[in-house]
C-alpha cells in the first residue's frame, strides 16, 4: 500500500491539491510529499505562463475558497454597465466585456486591469483610441470588433452619431472610438463641400404643348448640418426630385418661342422657387441653369424651315432697301442734269469713256470732229 504520493513542480507550474475532492491547497514549485492514506488525492497541474486561470468552475472555485486561491490567483468580475483592459506587463492586450470574469495566476506576468463604466460615457479616450482601433495588439482580437465601434470622420465631412436610433452628436473630421455594449451605434456622413447635381433627359411640355428634352445642372452645399440629418432620409434624392419639379413647373408657363428667346429668365423663376425650398432643409443653393434644350425631330426641321423664311425676308427687306436708295439717287442725278446743260455733257463724256475702253482698235473717218459729233452728236456753234 502506497501511503505517500510525490508530486514535482517546475517554476512555472503550480497545482490544485484535492482531498475527497475539495480543494486543500494550492502547490508551488517544488517537490512535495503528500500522504494517500488520509483519502483520495487528485492533482491538477497548471502552466502559469497561460497567464488565464482556466477553469469550467472558476467562479465557484474562487468564492468557495477564497482564503486558499487568493495568494495564487487574482480574481476581477466585470459589472453590466462597466468594461475591463486588461493590460498585461503594461501592455493593453484585451478588452473584457459587461458582466465578464477574469482570472490570473499571480507571478507570472504584472496584469492589470482598467475598469471603466459604460452606463453614460460611452465614447472611448482619444489616447485609447489610436490603441485600440489599430496598431495595437489588442487590436487583433475578434472580442474588440465587437466591442469598439471605430470611425475616421475626412475632412470637410461631419460624421452623425446615432445611438440607439437617436442623434447624439456631430462629430468634426478627426478618429473616434464608442462602446457598442448594452447599445445600437452608428455614425454616417455629410459632405459639407460644394455639390453638382444634374437633372438629364426631362421630356416636358410647353405652354403651347410642344414637347422638349431638357437638361438642368445645378450646384448646392449643407449649410445646416442637424437640419438635414433630421427633417431629410436622402438630402441628394430631395435635391433630384425639389430641382426637376421646379423646372417642370417653370417650363409648364412658357412658350417655345419665350424660352428660346430668354432661357435666363427660366434660370432665374427656378433658382428662385428653389432656393427658397433648400433652405428650409438646410441646404444652400449657389448656382442652377438650363444646359440644353432639345427638340423633337420633326420640330427640328419646322424650326429651321421658319428661320430660313426670316432670314430670307429679312434679305429681301435688305435688297429692296438698297434698289430704293439707288433709284433715289438716280432720280436726283437726272434732275441736276436737267437743269445743266454742262453737268450732261461731262455725263455722256464719261458714258463715251466707258464705251472706249472696251474697243481694242478705232478707225477714225471725217476727223475727230466728226466722231464727236457722230457719236454724241456734238452741236458746233455756228459762226
Amino acid at each position: 500500500m502506497i501511503l505517500w504520493k510525490v508530486i514535482e513542480l517546475a517554476d512555472n507550474e503550480r497545482a490544485l491539491l484535492y482531498r475527497k475532492n475539495k480543494l486543500i491547497s494550492v502547490l508551488q514549485p517544488g517537490t512535495h510529499r503528500v500522504a494517500t492514506f488520509k483519502g483520495a488525492l487528485r492533482v491538477e497541474k497548471y502552466d502559469i505562463t497561460k497567464v488565464v486561470f482556466e477553469h469550467p468552475k472558476a467562479k465557484f472555485l474562487l468564492k468557495q475558497y477564497a482564503d486558499i486561491l487568493a495568494p495564487s490567483i487574482k480574481a476581477v468580475d466585470i459589472g453590466e454597465q462597466e468594461v475591463g483592459l486588461v493590460y498585461r506587463d503594461n501592455i493593453l492586450v484585451d478588452v473584457l466585456a459587461p458582466a465578464s470574469h477574469l482570472a490570473t495566476w499571480v507571478g507570472a506576468e504584472d496584469v492589470r486591469v482598467e475598469v471603466i463604466d459604460i452606463s453614460e460615457n460611452f465614447r472611448i479616450d482619444d489616447k485609447l483610441v489610436g490603441l485600440l482601433g489599430r496598431g495595437a495588439k489588442v487590436g487583433q482580437s475578434r472580442a474588440l470588433a465587437q466591442a469598439i465601434h471605430y470611425v475616421e470622420v475626412p475632412d470637410e465631412q461631419v460624421g452623425l452619431l446615432k445611438v440607439n436610433g437617436k442623434l447624439e452628436a456631430l462629430l468634426e473630421s478627426g478618429a473616434y472610438g464608442f462602446w457598442k455594449y448594452n447599445r445600437s451605434v452608428a455614425v454616417s456622413f455629410l459632405d459639407l463641400r460644394l455639390q453638382t447635381m444634374d437633372v438629364s433627359g426631362q421630356e416636358i411640355l410647353t405652354k403651347d404643348r410642344v414637347s422638349l428634352r431638357i437638361n438642368l445642372s445645378a450646384t448646392y452645399r449643407i449649410t445646416d448640418v442637424k437640419t438635414v440629418a433630421l427633417k431629410l432620409k436622402d438630402y441628394a434624392n430631395f435635391a433630384y426630385l425639389e430641382l426637376q419639379l421646379k423646372l417642370r413647373e417653370a417650363v409648364g408657363t412658357k412658350s417655345l418661342d419665350e424660352l428660346l428667346a430668354d432661357k435666363d429668365s427660366l434660370n432665374v423663376v427656378i433658382a428662385q422657387a428653389v432656393k427658397t425650398h433648400f433652405a428650409e432643409y438646410g441646404i444652400s443653393l449657389q448656382s442652377v441653369g438650363v444646359k440644353d434644350i432639345i427638340l423633337p425631330g420633326d420640330m427640328k426641321v419646322i424650326l429651321n424651315k421658319v428661320v430660313e423664311a426670316q432670314k430670307e425676308a429679312e434679305a429681301n427687306l435688305i435688297k429692296r432697301r438698297e434698289e430704293t436708295q439707288a433709284m433715289r439717287s438716280l432720280h436726283n442725278t437726272a434732275k441736276l442734269m436737267e437743269n445743266n446743260p454742262v453737268l450732261l455733257r461731262l455725263r455722256e463724256l464719261e458714258s463715251l469713256e466707258k464705251v472706249t475702253d472696251r474697243i481694242g482698235s478705232l478707225t477714225v473717218f471725217g476727223g475727230l470732229e466728226s466722231v464727236m459729233r457722230d457719236l454724241v452728236k456734238l452741236n458746233v456753234p455756228s459762226v
